[in-house]
C-alpha cells in the first residue's frame, strides 16, 4: 500500500500542490495556464497553513489504518480500500452530515464550496497516474508517497 507522507520542515509554501490538485480534478479539461483558482469547482483537496512563525504545514490526506472519518459516516460514503489502503469517498451515498469532517484529526476533509451537499477529500490522484498530482508537483520534497506494509 502506499501513503501519503509529509516533512513540514520542507515546505516553502509554494502552494504547487493546491494548484496541481485543482488542475488535476477540473472538469472543463483545460490547461494549467487557463485554471481559474477562483472557480469553487476547480477547489483543491489540500491545503498549506502558514503559522504565526512563518513555517508552512501541509495539510494533507493520510489515508490513515483506522480513518475517523470512515468510521463516523454512517451513510457509508466513506470507506477504507482494504487492497489500495485508499480511504474512498462516493458522493452518491453521502448523506451531508459531515460527520467526517468534523472526526478527521488532520483538518483535511471539507464540504465543498459551491453546494455545501458533499466532502472535497483526496482520491491519490487515482485516475491520473502513478503519483498524485500533489506529490509530483512538489519542488522541495516536503510531500512524498512511501510503501507501507498493510
Amino acid at each position: 500500500m502506499r501513503r501519503i507522507f509529509i516533512d513540514a520542515a520542507k515546505c516553502d509554501g509554494c502552494r504547487n500542490c493546491s494548484i496541481a490538485c485543482m488542475q488535476a480534478h477540473r472538469t472543463d479539461g483545460g490547461t494549467i495556464y487557463d485554471l481559474d483558482l477562483t472557480d469553487p469547482n476547480n477547489e483543491s483537496r489540500n491545503h498549506i497553513v502558514r503559522s504565526g512563525d512563518g513555517r508552512y504545514t501541509p495539510i494533507f490526506c493520510r489515508h490513515c489504518d483506522q480513518p475517523e472519518c470512515a468510521m463516523s459516516c454512517m451513510s457509508g460514503a466513506l470507506k477504507k480500500d482494504k487492497e489500495t489502503g485508499l480511504v474512498l469517498y462516493d458522493e452518491t451515498l453521502c448523506g451531508s452530515c459531515f460527520m467526517c469532517v468534523m472526526n478527521c484529526p488532520y483538518g483535511v476533509l471539507k464540504a465543498d464550496t459551491s453546494t455545501k451537499t458533499k466532502v472535497i477529500k483526496c482520491d491519490f490522484c487515482r485516475e491520473h497516474g502513478a503519483n498524485p498530482s500533489c506529490v509530483m508537483a512538489c519542488p522541495t520534497g516536503a510531500i512524498y508517497v512511501e510503501e507501507v506494509q498493510g
